[in-house]
């Protein structure tokens, strides 16, 4: 999924590069960080973590406490920053591509306003039940489908 949104982020901005400006270039530089850095964190849990899991299960719990906002019982040092510094990379990321893409003209404005729209609504996150707080993606992968289709289709605003 990091992998295929950055590609498709990187799609996104190098279409309408020069008419994004330096708003698009700050919004695809943060929204990219945001996709490495889940990329990251996913790799680690999915093939580092299990491997883990019988000698070291403080360090796991404490790793996957990070995200579920759970207290560790051992020091992770700068990992829990890490899981904010994202969110907020992912919030003004989305919000300024969503933005310059809007601006540009080139895209879909619906699309683009989605996107802005659907990286904001994370923050609502804080108000829902965890699993219905899962619900907050689907505006994302909408607009990225919708911008994705334009891009592949060569269909304009």
């Amino acid at each position: 999924m990091s992998l295929l949104g950055l590609f498709g982020i990187a799609g996104i901005y190098f279409r309408q590069v020069e008419e994004a400006g330096w708003l698009g270039l700050a919004g695809f530089l943060m929204l990219s960080l945001f996709w490495l850095a889940t990329m990251a964190f996913t790799f680690a849990e999915a093939f580092i973590l299990p491997l883990l899991a019988t000698d070291a299960p403080e360090f796991v719990e404490g790793y996957l406490g990070i995200f579920s906002g759970t207290a560790s019982q051992i020091n992770l040092g700068a990992l829990p920053a890490a899981a904010p510094l994202a969110g907020g990379l992912y919030i003004l990321g989305g919000l300024l591509l969503g933005i310059a893409t809007l601006r540009a003209s080139i895209l879909p404005r619906r699309a683009a306003a989605l996107l802005a729209f659907a990286a904001v609504s994370t923050l609502a996150s804080s108000l829902l039940p965890h699993p219905l707080d899962r619900i907050l993606a689907v505006p994302m992968g909408l607009a990225l489908v919708w911008l994705g289709y334009a891009l592949w289709s060569k269909r304009g605003v």
